[in-house]
């Protein structure tokens, strides 16, 4: 086996740092939209959120402004914030920015990958591993989503990570992932697997390729279910209209 090539200081270390107050009210608003707590189209109370979460208003203004800019939600005057639905047209989009984002960086990483990166990766494996013996979706994917981000990191794409990070909350808006209607959790596994081991072998140009298969699979599968009601035809015109071009 090959090893890594130096260390990146803080690259791990870095995703530990505790987060600020600001921070915690992004966390438990998306929390709360991804599990269903906070519904598309309802709308909620900035005063109300502050005293349930015991954080005083100006963090709480913050850290809901930001997911204003990121698109989750939206404010209305004298009613508070309301969550934002997302459509099979924003679900296409975002994979065509992820698809922009995530192959070249995990080419990046093929190539810079540090003893730190790849022990990171092995974490994250672990984890999903383990939440797929369990049936555990949740925890599965959250792990995911780590071990995506890890890979980023390592591909020197920290903003890269961060928009993601922000997408992948809308596409958990539309309800069940693809976990057990189009394929299991050990097949989202295995497909993370290729890609690993190109990036542990260093070779880039599997990587990229390796993820942007991936991502296509991911994409093409939630699309569909954003669209029951279209025909094959349909969803692949909507698909080819804002991913071409990646």
């Amino acid at each position: 086996m090959l090893h890594a090539k130096g260390t990146k200081a803080g690259t791990i270390a870095g995703m530990e740092k505790a987060p600020s107050l600001t921070d915690q009210v992004m966390d438990h608003v998306r929390d709360a939209v991804i599990s269903g707590d906070m519904p598309p189209g309802s709308w909620h109370s900035v005063y109300r959120l502050s005293e349930q979460l015991g954080i005083s208003r100006s963090p709480v203004r913050d850290g809901l402004l930001r997911l204003e800019q990121a698109g989750l939600i939206r404010f209305a005057r004298n009613k508070g914030f309301c969550v934002v639905e997302t459509t099979a047209n924003d679900v296409a989009e975002i994979f065509g920015i992820r698809l922009g984002i995530e192959p070249a960086a995990a080419c990046r990483a093929a190539l810079n990958r540090t003893d730190e990166d790849l022990a990171g990766f092995d974490d994250a494996v672990t984890r999903m591993t383990e939440a797929a013996e369990q049936g555990a979706v949740e925890e599965f994917f959250a792990a995911d989503r780590q071990l995506h981000r890890r890979i980023m990191l390592a591909g020197n794409a920290t903003r890269g990570a961060d928009i993601v990070d922000q997408l992948r909350v809308h596409t958990r808006i539309l309800g069940p992932t693809t976990a057990g209607t189009s394929r299991s959790l050990q097949d989202i596994l295995d497909e993370h697997r290729p890609v690993l081991d190109a990036i542990r072998r260093g070779s880039g140009v599997e990587a990229r390729d390796r993820m942007r298969s991936h991502i296509e699979i991911t994409g093409h599968l939630l699309l569909t279910q954003a669209m029951p009601d279209a025909d094959a035809a349909e969803v692949r015109r909507v698909w080819q209209q804002r991913t071409e071009g990646y």
